[in-house]
């Protein structure tokens, strides 16, 4: 029997014109850094979308070009995110908070010929031109002085104004794009490596927005705002932008104005009712919130976080300072990013001696992905709650390689190969036990270094925690907690620590090296990068204490 259902293409174009026909009123806020914004309808962001496009077009951007943003959170990064991969180009988010020479890599890489960049993120791009020869043009969202645009348009470069293109009013017309066609592109960070280019399709984007806005996920709605803390070049922005506009939700946007203090204001500005961030964003709010008492966001309902493990501690201070629950989810760029959200089982509630268990949980997957823990010989795990083994996924909005790459080593029988170590429940929830890199391999027994972060992180003298591997003539390998104290704490004593640990996980696990550091390294995009930590403990950079 043939079907007889329409053939609907799921596009990013479609996104757009769901966004501007259905929901054209619902509004995108841009902070100006002064608790301020800038507002546009959605309707208008499509039409300015359209004429960005026809703009492009008209410099000769033609279908599978790739198109870089060099942008902060803003309407006019927003304004690039629908009109590139709409009009059949494929967008190329740049973290440019990455080493000149990584940034010129990926530039590379991708095969980028045009770059649109915000005016005051010209000084990071001028260094990376030369490792980025095949740039033709470059488009300056703002006003730059003539020295700058001179050093833009070195070797025959063409510079051009974002505003100038987005005048265009010629007649232009969304093209007709395959879903399955490259919408954009994001690359890793390059913590263990060169970074890698995760190639996103049109129906992948579309699903994995689709899928954010169900309750079992981040729930959104044209009731919300969501407040757009994530960088949107990192991990397709969490797919963020792409839900309001299907929802109907409003987008509010901090642009560079990031701070704590900064992020409150606007929330409490434009009535934010949802917000996604790193957990050291929040750490961060909420160390602002203790510090003043007067300050706060009643309108919030929720907020999420990822990127990395979010303490109980944590979500304990989100309910105290903010009265919302701060629940956590999981994925990484390969992903789009999310997979899982933790949210409790039916009919558990905070009195329930599971409650905890399913909310420091990295979540429950979502429908469209499917995940399974395999052992170092390949063989799948049971899904016990309790066998552990390499995480891996597939599923609708999961890549199936990296731009470019040949190797295939991160891909197993068509799953992604995660690196992190984890178990699955019979329900379907992951617990992430470790990196496979970051897990310390003691006298042949494995010792999860995220564990011990966490229960760490418990004690109210600690700021900030990471642990990573130490070596050792007897065992190999013992665990190096790395401390922040916090501020306002009185002496930090390791043996109170040892003693904290002691009571929650075995003997044998609790550290006898520690270091504590004024601060902790972290990635460009708030996580904890452990290879740089490992560098420095390897290179004696690190003032270790062994107490026994």
């Amino acid at each position: 029997m043939r079907t007889t259902m329409q053939n609907y293409p799921l596009t990013v174009a479609a996104i757009l014109n769901h966004g501007a026909t259905v929901h054209g009123s619902s509004l995108v806020s841009v902070s100006d850094g002064h608790g301020e914004s800038r507002t546009r309808r959605f309707d208008e962001v499509a039409e300015t979308a359209r004429r960005l496009a026809a703009g492009l077009r008209a410099i000769g951007v033609r279908p599978g070009d790739r198109v870089a943003t060099m942008q902060w959170n803003n309407l006019e990064h927003l304004t690039a995110y629908f009109a590139v991969p709409a009009m059949g180009a494929i967008l190329h988010t740049v973290n440019f908070r990455l080493a000149v020479e990584d940034v010129g890599y990926i530039l590379s890489h991708a095969g980028d010929k045009l770059v649109i960049v915000d005016a005051d993120l010209v000084d990071v791009l001028v260094p990376v031109l030369r490792h980025s020869p095949q740039l033709e043009c470059i488009v300056v969202n703002g006003s730059i002085d003539s020295s700058a645009h001179d050093a833009l348009s070195a070797n025959g470069r063409q510079v051009l104004s974002f505003e100038e293109l987005v005048a265009e009013t010629s007649d232009f017309s969304w093209p007709a794009v395959d879903e399955d066609s490259a919408a954009a592109v994001c690359y890793t960070s390059g913590t263990t490596g060169r970074p890698k280019g995760v190639v996103y399709s049109h129906r992948s984007v579309y699903l994995h927005a689709l899928s954010t806005t169900t309750v079992a996920a981040l729930g959104i709605g044209p009731q919300d705002v969501v407040l757009g803390v994530v960088p949107m070049f990192h991990a397709n922005g969490w797919g963020l932008a792409h839900a309001c506009f299907l929802s109907g939700a409003g987008l509010a946007l901090p642009d560079r104005h990031t701070g704590a203090a900064d992020l409150v204001s606007f929330a409490g500005h434009c009535g934010v009712t949802l917000s996604a961030a790193v957990p050291t964003i929040w750490s961060d709010v909420f160390r602002y919130l203790e510090g003043h008492p007067t300050a706060g966001v009643p309108s919030l309902r929720v907020i999420f976080s990822g990127g990395s493990a979010v303490p109980e501690t944590l979500m304990q201070t989100s309910r105290r300072l903010l009265g919302v629950e701060l629940i956590q989810g999981s994925g990484m760029t390969e992903t789009s990013p999310v997979v899982t959200v933790a949210h409790p089982q039916a009919g558990v509630t905070a009195d329930d001696a599971a409650y905890w268990t399913y909310r420091r949980s990295a979540g429950r997957l979502l429908a469209g992905v499917e995940a399974r823990v395999v052992d170092d010989d390949g063989v799948v795990q049971p899904r016990d709650g309790n066998s552990v083994g390499e995480i891996e996924y597939r599923g609708a909005w999961i890549t199936g390689a990296y731009y470019q790459d040949a190797t295939g080593e991160s891909f197993h029988d068509g799953w992604l190969r995660t690196g992190d170590l984890g178990t699955i429940t019979p329900d379907g929830y992951l617990a992430i036990v470790d990196r496979a890199k970051d897990v310390v391999k003691s006298g042949g027994e494995w010792i999860s270094s995220s564990n011990l972060e966490a229960h760490l992180l418990a004690h109210p003298a600690v700021a900030e925690a990471a642990v990573v591997p130490m070596p050792d003539e007897r065992w190999g390998e013992r665990p190096l907690a790395c401390i922040v104290p916090a501020t306002g704490a009185s002496e930090l004593s390791v043996d109170e620590l040892k003693s904290h640990l002691a009571t929650l996980v075995p003997r044998w696990q609790v550290p006898e090296y520690w270091s504590v550091v004024a601060d902790l390294p972290k990635t460009t995009v708030g996580k904890l990068d452990k290879k740089v930590l490992k560098e420095r403990q390897q290179c004696g950079d690190l003032a270790v204490l062994r107490v026994m």
